[in-house]
């Protein structure tokens, strides 16, 4: 019934029923009313739900952070999909449990404070303060008011009220920082031996039951991603711009509101012969360097050159080599004093004595440059496109408003809004989960929203998605294409397996040789008895960021158990490249322990502080988990399962 009443909710009778059924709606709940949720939910925190589109979204975002961060190493058929979703998914429940014990705790913050963060926010700047259209404008365009969002920032401010209260709550003993120090201070003698992997590289051939068993057990690392395909709409304001037509009478009425931005002040010319004085300088020193100046001045009087004086007697480094030239200024430029008198001098007039922190001067106006108003003609362009993007802005809301509408009324076909808005549809080649790639479809948001049930699997448009904050643009999908993911044959990947086994194999020959050199070290051999011509490092007594080693050689040395007097610690480990490495650590010297004059520990406790603010935070959220109620619901693909 109601899918009718949606294909066909057109005329005055349409939005009668509309009105009679959404009474019911708001007294109960549209759920109460049909018994069941209005969209697919992933969990729910204490009767609070988490829609499953949301955390598409989530992860689609964590997708595109790990490729961003990996670069050319991300390979989305390494990771596990199902553990990557449980794990947002878990970040998510931990969000919803934080902010209901926020307001069952009934905490809150200011008004002040909420407006002191939002005139604070970098993107509400426009030309060094807080602009109230610009605030509104992002506002809108992320489909929010000032209210709502003003309510939303005071949530998250709540939040992070309750953080400090838990982080606040933790300190550190005098004994705790002691150790910590004495710990993360710590220096160990080492000596090591690594075993290059090639060395133990085979390349006898490899059994075909060996390759098609190892195709069966790493089947997830030659998964092709779940791939859709689009049509989709795209409203951008960029491309509006290019469409509206600007007129001569709409520039003039521009230029004239904003005509105070083509002002151009006074500008003057000036150059200066300067004696410098030390701004605490005494009246001795004060009144030689006034006599100095004067001087100077009377010789200018008598018809000597300015220019040769400033280069022979001038105490500016930065002008004396040009006569004293300073260039062009204007007000607000130089030193009050300094420009007070160079804006009082008429050309060629040479100053008194002018004095400032730098000392005492003499300035002369060698030309002026009137305040002026730039013409018309001279920013016609600019005042073109400005127009044009005022005028295209203003399209843009109100086109995104019937795009919103027009794929809802319509949500089987983008052809009505495509003929109504005049837009093209256009179309995508495959697109697969975590795909690299350039342009608005890779955006996670737009990923995410390709990917969801009501897209992908009930076959309706999606909600008009705006991938950007500070950006004009709004889409609409419609998936034409579904591929499930796959498994890439056997054959197309042989050569593929046959190399990693291969690798296994050279990686499991040199850790071998590596732990039968360490069981002779530990039996009491040298390094000559146990690993023959191999000659080891012996980079002697290393920090924990010791530059040079690498980090595998560096982890392993300080979690090998602490040497006796009389016998090392020894042990292999297998280094990101695959080489092995044989570590012996032979004593160990504890970090200094820093205490202030005053009695107090260093700032090192701020860091142990920071680890130790973290335990307990991580403490109470388990800890109001247990307490909560929470419900997790199976997705699409563990159903499928």
């Amino acid at each position: 019934m109601l899918q009718v009443i949606r294909d066909r909710a057109q005329g005055w009778i349409a939005w009668a029923i509309i009105i009679l059924i959404s009474i019911p709606f708001a007294l109960w709940g549209i759920q109460s009313y049909l018994g069941i949720n209005s969209e697919p939910v992933a969990a729910a925190v204490n009767g609070v739900e988490i829609p499953a589109r949301e955390l598409d979204r989530r992860l689609q975002e964590v997708r595109l952070e790990q490729r961003e961060r990996l670069g050319d190493a991300y390979d989305p058929a390494a990771l596990n999909d199902q553990r990557l979703r449980a794990e947002v998914l878990e970040s998510m429940i931990d969000e919803a449990v934080l902010m209901d014990t926020v307001k069952r705790l009934n905490l809150r913050v200011s008004d002040q404070d909420v407006q002191m963060q939002i005139l604070a926010d970098p993107a509400f700047i426009k030309e060094g303060r807080f602009d109230k259209d610009t605030y509104e404008r992002l506002l809108r365009y992320q489909g929010l008011t000032p209210a709502l969002y003003e309510a939303q920032l005071r949530q998250r401010m709540s939040a992070i009220q309750l953080l400090r209260a838990v982080a606040g709550s933790e300190l550190v003993t005098r004994a705790e920082l002691a150790a910590y120090q004495q710990l993360m201070g710590q220096r160990r003698e080492i000596e090591y031996l690594r075993l290059p992997l090639a060395n133990y590289r085979q390349e006898t051939p490899i059994d075909e039951t060996r390759i098609a068993a190892y195709y069966e057990a790493n089947r997830a690392r030659f998964q092709v991603s779940e791939q859709v395909r689009l049509d989709y709409l795209l409203l951008d304001v960029d491309r509006l711009v290019a469409e509206v037509a600007v007129n001569e009478e709409e520039i003039r009425q521009h230029y004239e509101a904003k005509s105070s931005r083509f002002n151009e002040p006074e500008r003057r010319e000036v150059r200066h012969i300067l004696r410098t004085l030390d701004p605490q300088a005494d009246e001795a020193a004060a009144a030689a360097a006034l006599d100095q100046i004067q001087a100077i001045r009377a010789r200018i009087q008598a018809g000597e050159s300015f220019e040769e004086l400033a280069k022979a007697l001038s105490q500016d480094p930065g002008s004396a080599a040009n006569g004293g030239a300073l260039g062009i200024i204007a007000k607000g430029m130089m030193d009050p004093e300094f420009e007070r008198a160079a804006f009082t001098l008429a050309v060629g007039e040479l100053s008194e004595p002018v004095r400032t922190p730098f000392g005492y001067h003499l300035i002369q106006v060698t030309r002026i440059q009137p305040a002026a108003v730039k013409p018309l003609e001279a920013v016609r362009d600019q005042l073109r496109a400005e127009v044009a993007r005022q005028k295209a802005e203003e399209s843009f809301f109100t086109l995104s408003e019937q795009l919103s509408t027009l794929s809802y009324e319509h949500p089987d076909s983008l052809e009505p809004a495509a003929a109504k808005l005049g837009l093209p549809i256009e179309h995508s080649d495959w697109i697969g989960r975590g795909q690299r790639g350039e342009g608005i479809l890779y955006h996670p948001k737009v990923l995410a929203a390709a990917f969801t049930e009501e897209v992908l699997l009930n076959g309706r448009n999606s909600d008009p998605i705006e991938p950007e904050r500070d950006r004009l643009q709004v889409i609409v999908l419609r998936a034409t294409g579904h591929r499930e993911a796959s498994v890439r044959p056997l054959e197309e990947v042989r050569e593929t397996i046959i190399e990693a086994i291969r690798a296994e194999q050279s990686r499991a020959a040199a850790k071998s040789a590596a732990e039968e050199i360490a069981e002779k070290l530990r039996e009491g051999a040298d390094w000559t008895a146990a690993a023959g011509d191999l000659k080891p490092e012996m980079p002697g007594l290393i920090e924990r960021q010791s530059p040079g080693l690498p980090a595998g050689i560096l982890d392993l040395a300080f979690k090998l158990p602490a040497p006796t007097a009389d016998k090392a610690s020894i042990g292999t480990a297998i280094l990101d490249d695959g080489d092995a490495v044989v570590v012996r650590v032979k004593r160990i010297e504890e970090g200094p322990v820093e205490v202030k004059e005053t009695g107090t520990l260093s700032p090192g406790s701020f860091i142990l502080a920071q680890v130790m603010e973290r335990e307990a935070y991580s403490s109470v959220l388990n800890d109001l988990k247990a307490r909560a109620k929470i419900i997790r619901h199976e997705t699409r693909e563990e159903r499928a399962e």
